[in-house]
């Protein structure tokens, strides 16, 4: 059929068979299922430290010598976006949490079978690693004038779009087919889900709102249309609502803004991947509501507007360090949660059982927002006369 042909297609049916398979399939099966989804994790994992270093790095050169102006500017707005959100998302939460009434027992779980067996495919380097080298070999690549590490970057850059485009994407539909098929044999979305979902609700608004506003602001200043590149990232926000992981998602993020005619490409493959890792707009928004909300559940109170403030500002931080793989987010800032809210192990572990719960949302957002920061980089890139550098290469 035409239509499976489309990825989106393929995502949304993955999503609806793994559902429908969790709710019916005994635990035999589920034990080739949990099978099949480790191994095919360890594979997309496996692929990411060579796709943030296939990209940033021979983007980092063809921006020459504004590579380290646009780096320092996509950091900037990736940090000013994430608290900003944080911001919005508390006093929200100020507004509204005093007036809900939430249920705060979740049901247990089932437990999930054990693997059939392990194929561990450990990674080359860790995510943040690949990140910071990749960005250290471009910009010294820049300043030395390297010219044959400079091509070398270039080829392994095709390298990494033939992985990406031949083995990647192919197995993505089916390694969200077996996620949610997961989730549904072992209760999230049949039990876990209603007990916070009025919470959840209001988080995906907060999602939507912060999405227009990041869009909005970069059509503004970019002056072209911020809806063309939006217009693009169906398959990345359902590709992160399965994957619950941005790294796992870049692949098809990077697809998709390829596709927009508003984004240059140079600056596509140099923001895409970096705000892969640094901007987690979604997932901060999300984590801010939610600790507002555990602390009024578990201690009787939000927590005071200072700590609050001094816990957004650092959070902003935390998430740029934070990796992009299911809660890292949240994982990256028990420290903030615990030192500076007062959590005890009992709101931790409420905290880390309810972000979950939306921790697919709240990685769409953040993917699908790393558009809108690329619209700002071009915009950026025309205002001030940095010319973009043409070659081949590209995701179809």
């Amino acid at each position: 059929m035409k239509i499976l042909k489309s990825l989106p297609a393929r995502l949304l049916l993955a999503i609806v068979v793994g559902i429908l398979a969790g709710l019916v399939l005994p635990e035999q099966a589920m034990v080739v299922v949990v099978t099949l989804k480790y191994i095919m994790s360890q594979l997309i994992m496996f692929c990411v430290p060579l796709i943030i270093i296939g990209f940033i790095a021979p983007s980092i050169t063809r921006l020459g010598n504004s590579a380290t102006r646009m780096l320092a500017v996509a950091v900037v707005i990736a940090y000013a976006s994430s608290i900003l959100a944080a911001f919005m998302s508390c006093f929200a939460g100020y507004g509204i949490i005093p007036h809900l009434k939430i249920v705060s027992d979740p049901e247990s779980l089932r437990e999930l079978p054990a693997v059939a067996f392990q194929l561990d495919i450990p990674q080359i380097m860790p995510v943040m690693s690949a990140l910071v080298l990749s960005t250290l070999v471009g910009l010294a690549a820049v300043w030395t004038r390297a010219q044959t590490i400079t091509s070398v970057l270039e080829e392994f850059q095709v390298i990494v779009l033939e992985i990406v485009k031949k083995i990647i994407i192919p197995v993505l539909p089916f390694f969200i087919g077996v996620t949610f098929c997961s989730l549904s044999w072992e209760g999230t979305i049949t039990r876990q889900l209603p007990v916070f979902l009025i919470v959840i609700l209001i988080v995906l608004l907060g999602h939507y709102i912060w999405l227009a506003v990041l869009y909005g602001s970069a059509s503004i200043y970019s002056h072209r249309s911020g809806l063309e590149v939006l217009s693009h990232y169906g398959p990345a926000y359902l590709t992160a609502v399965g994957t619950m992981s941005s790294a796992a998602t870049l692949a098809v993020a990077l697809d998709c803004a390829r596709k927009s005619k508003n984004l240059r490409r140079d600056l596509v493959d140099f923001g895409i991947p970096l705000f892969a890792n640094i901007h987690l707009c979604g997932s901060v928004l999300t984590e801010v509501f939610f600790v507002m909300t555990v602390s009024k559940v578990l201690y009787g109170q939000i927590p005071s507007v200072g700590k609050m403030i001094l816990f957004c500002l650092l959070l902003g931080v935390f998430a740029i360090g934070a990796p992009g793989v299911p809660g890292g987010t949240v994982m990256a800032s028990l420290g903030l949660i615990t030192g500076i809210l007062g959590f005890n192990a009992d709101g931790t572990a409420l905290m880390l059982a309810v972000f979950a719960l939306q921790d697919s949302f709240g990685t769409a957002c953040n993917v699908t927002g790393d558009g809108a920061l690329t619209l700002m980089l071009t915009g950026y890139a025309e205002k001030h006369n940095i010319k973009e550098e043409h070659r081949e290469g590209t995701l179809v």
